[in-house]
């Protein structure tokens, strides 16, 4: 997201630290996050803080740590299904991360009674992890990359960002159809890019879209 991003080259780079001023939050809690796992949630942060697409789907949040969210953004499939398949053996306690930590360290850590188990049980299917380890941030959804449909958490920059057109397309939704709100339709954003940088930047461009997404 370099050439056009929410974020800093800084908060990239804390991005990628198991020390990280950015959350504070422990990915080690239940022993240490394989890589392969790992990787997953640090692109999910960078996508959350870095991308400039998000703003069909954000939200209001009644919060004391934060003002905005991300609700339902639609995940491409594969995303959501390799990030379940390279976790699936790693350990957690929690089936939500947004909340209900022991915070008493200053990091998070498994609240007592909770046993650490593998990804695979406490998230029995690859919609399970997606939808419910951020609270409904992310939603599954059934197409696949490259359709247009659906956010793309990987991609090749050097082909170009394909999350614009999603973005664009789902900003029309919103615009032309307000409270449409029909099952698979996102209903808004996890805090991404503030709402100047996304909003602002995306909904212009709605009028523009309806003679190619109009039907």
């Amino acid at each position: 997201w370099k050439d056009n991003a929410c974020c800093t080259a800084n908060t990239s780079s804390e991005a990628h630290k198991d020390q990280s001023y950015l959350y504070n939050f422990n990915w080690n809690h239940c022993g240490v996050m394989p890589p392969k796992c790992k990787r997953h949630f640090i692109q999910d942060t960078c996508l959350y803080e870095c991308s400039p697409n998000l703003g069909p789907w954000i939200e209001q949040a009644d919060s004391s740590w934060r003002r905005e969210r991300i609700l339902h953004v639609p995940l491409c499939r594969e995303d959501c299904q390799q990030w379940w398949e390279d976790c699936r053996d790693a350990l957690t306690c929690k089936e939500n991360w947004h909340q209900g930590w022991n915070w008493a360290t200053g990091r998070n850590r498994c609240p007592w009674g909770s046993p650490c188990r593998p990804f695979s049980q406490v998230f029995p299917r690859p919609q399970d992890l997606c939808e419910k380890v951020w609270s409904s941030s992310f939603r599954y959804s059934p197409e696949p990359r490259g359709s247009g449909r659906c956010i793309q958490m990987w991609f090749d920059p050097a082909r170009g960002n394909p999350n614009v057109a999603v973005a664009r397309y789902y900003a029309w939704r919103r615009r032309s159809s307000p409270g449409r709100g029909e099952k698979g339709a996102p209903e808004g954003g996890r805090a991404g890019c503030a709402v100047p940088c996304s909003v602002l930047l995306l909904l212009p461009l709605a009028p523009v879209l309806l003679p190619a997404w109009g039907s």
